[in-house]
């Protein structure tokens, strides 16, 4: 079995060192690289090409946000997890948008930091319980657009929906849950509670009835 590569970006030697312990004693993880900057990580990644990058957020030269949105910018296909000891708004949310996929918080336990890197590496997103709840309260923010009814031939292009929220949106009003959506889409559980969220947020609703009412509204079921 093929085993997953990973650098490390850290500012301190002590940190690095242990995240290293932590991963190599997992058979299917392997460090390949480390840096103490930012700068460091990006030039390290393009030229390791790894499967993984595991950051830190704050750093000389470059920060990490600021090395995985120029990873990102230039279409690499790294992995890349955020590590931080802050959990403010500001710095979650710009990691997102920097194309994080993931975010975790350095007191983060060895069963969840290998839980996130497993979830990341098979292609999903992971964001540790209060993270997560940060991430949906923005997403749940009311959104600056108001709705001129006049102007609206077609309510699924005003909202902006995809096909893929404005079939969870069906399944969501007949009544099923997050975990029988899941399962009958063949997604995992975190993906349709994002398409679900990005569907509350487009259509400027809260709750299960304001979406119901909403829809009906506007004729999109």
């Amino acid at each position: 079995m093929n085993k997953t590569s990973i650098v490390l970006a850290d500012d301190h030697f002590l940190v690095r060192d242990g995240i290293r312990a932590l991963l190599e004693d997992e058979n299917n993880l392997e460090v390949i690289g480390e840096a103490a900057n930012g700068m460091e990580a990006v030039k390290m990644v393009q030229k390791l090409r790894p499967d993984l990058l595991i950051i830190d957020i704050r750093m000389p030269v470059m920060t990490g946000i600021e090395a995985v949105e120029e990873l990102k910018k230039n279409n690499n296909p790294v992995k890349c997890i955020i590590l931080s000891m802050h959990d403010s708004e500001e710095y979650i949310l710009k990691s997102v948008r920097a194309g994080a996929n993931g975010y975790l918080l350095k007191d983060t336990g060895k069963l969840e930091f290998l839980k996130a890197i497993h979830t990341v590496e098979e292609g999903g997103k992971y964001f540790s319980g209060d993270i997560s709840n940060v991430l949906v309260n923005n997403l749940l923010k009311p959104s600056p657009k108001t709705t001129n009814t006049a102007e609206i031939k077609n309510a699924d292009n005003y909202f902006d929906l995809t096909n893929k929220e404005l079939e969870i949106l069906g399944l969501v009003l007949s009544g099923l849950t997050n975990k029988q959506i899941s399962e009958k889409l063949e997604k995992s559980k975190r993906t349709i509670e994002t398409h679900r969220f990005n569907l509350m947020r487009k259509m400027d609703v809260k709750n299960l009835i304001d979406l119901s009412k909403k829809a009906q509204k506007f004729n999109l079921v």
